[in-house]
């Protein structure tokens, strides 16, 4: 079965559209590719909304997207909008009138969601990444708004990080400087110090970094024109410092020129330059690779696994889970502690599959949480649930969507606060194709993983992992926690009896805890 598919990307800077033939036998393959430069981002990023001529100007290029669609009889398509949009203050009026204009619905999706749909292109790429990642790999997602750099060391994820370094952005406070052009590329140097100095002070002390995968639509323009149309996916550090130098000596004129591009596009080559240039020098980088990937490609992979017709033999959902866990050390949680409550959550969520109606997507949002129950206590003990939720709602999570994220918050605050149910605040919605098992009812969700994180909680309440290997089972309306535990489990007990009300409340299963005697 082969499906026509069409991804759209409603970016800062450009709108483009990816068409694409998805297969179980061959995977993704784009047949079409179009593009039109829009500065929706100088909108948003000087004024905080987008213009009216700027919407018109946008409906228009998406009705031809739209026949472009059904002169390939597409079957289905994703339009994802990021940073542009995301920030404008009107963005809703914004994409209301695209859907009753155009009849595209378009999704704003999260920077998490946005840098985890560019892996997910990258992956695609099987053989090459999974290579590249085994050893100190830093990518590096530079975009029009902002920039993601990611560490990833032995095929896990070690850290990743949104700055402030969008191509447009750094244009945008060039234009206003009005400077010189020797003037202009120091300022530019020193925007991107300024960044990248905390980055490299919290994330990559001595860590050893050999490789560093560049993506973003930057980039590409950079490195098609660089060698006179010549692909060459990798680069030594110094085959790019010889392409920085040249292109630091040209004027506006001869980039346009060289690489067949406009003047609006070439006043963002050299930003776009510095920024690699300066990650390749605080990373230590020897080899720099570029898979040739967009937006478009990562949405019509994302679509593809979706639908069961593509499997990535990387393991995304550990990418998350370590994101989530370097997180929990960076706020001094008692990684012991969080791995038993980690692990005994799991074994709830397991056992009381026939009851709950969630699914691997919960279980994963629920695994997230218990990584970061205590987090809060790092700023105080006394208020640690409050400072939890606004020390997960303050970070952004890779690969999580806004919804998501807030569930996590709510699920790690109401496990120690009282939960009532007209007192649970979720702002975004999910969208038409959530993963969520129940999307139209979030507040329940957050219910059943809270009932279930508290009661994992309590099974190590003494924080020492007494209850580590227990059995469990439902019988009769009731979890039967079995334990070979020979020594004092009174603490958890009593624990568990406490917290057995709020479970038995959500599920109709009451938690009992029994110990073997004599073991």
């Amino acid at each position: 079965m082969v499906r026509m598919f069409a991804a759209i990307d409603v970016g800062s800077f450009e709108l483009e559209l990816g068409i694409y033939e998805v297969s179980n036998k061959l995977g993704v393959r784009l047949v079409d590719h179009v593009k039109h430069m829009i500065a929706l981002g100088r909108d948003t990023y000087n004024g905080g909304k987008i213009s009216y001529h700027l919407v018109e100007e946008m409906c228009e290029i998406l009705r031809d997207f739209v026949k472009v669609m059904k002169g390939y009889q597409v079957d289905d398509y994703r339009a994802y909008a990021t940073s542009a949009m995301r920030e404008a203050g009107n963005s809703q009026i914004v994409l209301e009138q695209i859907r009753v204009r155009t009849g595209i619905e378009v999704k704003v999706i999260s920077n998490s969601e946005q840098r985890f749909i560019s892996y997910k292109a990258m992956a695609a790429k099987d053989a090459e990444f999974q290579k590249t990642i085994q050893k100190g790999t830093s990518i590096v997602d530079v975009g029009f708004g902002s920039m993601q750099a990611s560490l990833f060391d032995k095929d896990a994820l070690v850290s990743t990080q949104n700055l402030p370094l969008g191509v447009l952005r750094l244009q945008e406070t060039l234009r206003k400087a009005r400077a010189a052009t020797p003037v202009e590329q120091a300022l530019v140097r020193e925007l991107v110090d300024n960044e990248l100095v905390v980055f490299r002070k919290m994330y990559l002390k001595d860590r050893e970094i050999q490789n560093l995968i560049a993506i973003g639509d930057p980039i590409l323009t950079l490195y098609y024109g660089a060698e006179a149309g010549k692909r060459c996916e990798r680069l030594t550090r110094e085959e790019y410092n010889r392409i920085y130098d040249s292109l630091s000596t040209m004027t506006i004129d001869q980039m346009e020129d060289t690489f067949n591009v406009n003047a609006a596009y070439a006043s963002m080559l050299f930003p776009t330059a510095a920024i690699f240039k300066r990650m390749l020098d605080i990373t230590g980088a020897d080899v720099m690779w570029i898979p040739g990937i967009r937006m478009v490609d990562g949405i019509a992979a994302e679509y593809a696994e979706d639908k069961k017709m593509l499997k990535f033999n990387h393991d995304f959902a550990s990418d998350i889970t370590a994101a989530s866990r370097n997180m929990a050390k960076r706020y001094k949680c008692h990684m012991s502690h969080i791995q038993t409550v980690e692990t005994l959550a799991l074994q709830v969520f397991d056992a009381l599959k026939k009851y709950h109606g969630m699914k691997e997507r919960e279980r994963l949002i629920l695994q997230i949480a218990a990584d970061l129950h205590s987090c809060g206590k790092f700023v105080t003990v006394r208020n640690a649930a409050d400072c939890a939720y606004n020390i997960i709602m303050a970070t952004e999570i890779i690969g999580l969507s806004h919804v998501e994220r807030e569930i996590v918050a709510n699920v790690v605050k109401y496990h120690v606060q009282t939960f009532r149910y007209n007192q649970v605040e979720v702002l975004a919605k999910p969208s038409g194709h959530s993963r969520l098992a129940s999307p139209e009812n979030v507040p329940l969700v957050i219910a059943k993983l809270t009932a279930i994180l508290r009661l994992a909680n309590a099974m190590d309440r003494s924080h020492v992992g007494k209850l580590a290997g227990c059995k469990l089972s439902v019988k009769e309306n009731r979890l039967i926690i079995a334990t070979n535990f020979n020594g004092d489990v009174t603490l958890e007990a009593m624990s568990i009896e406490e917290k057995g009300d709020f479970f038995e409340e959500i599920f109709g299963i009451r938690p009992i805890l029994k110990q073997k005697k004599g073991v």
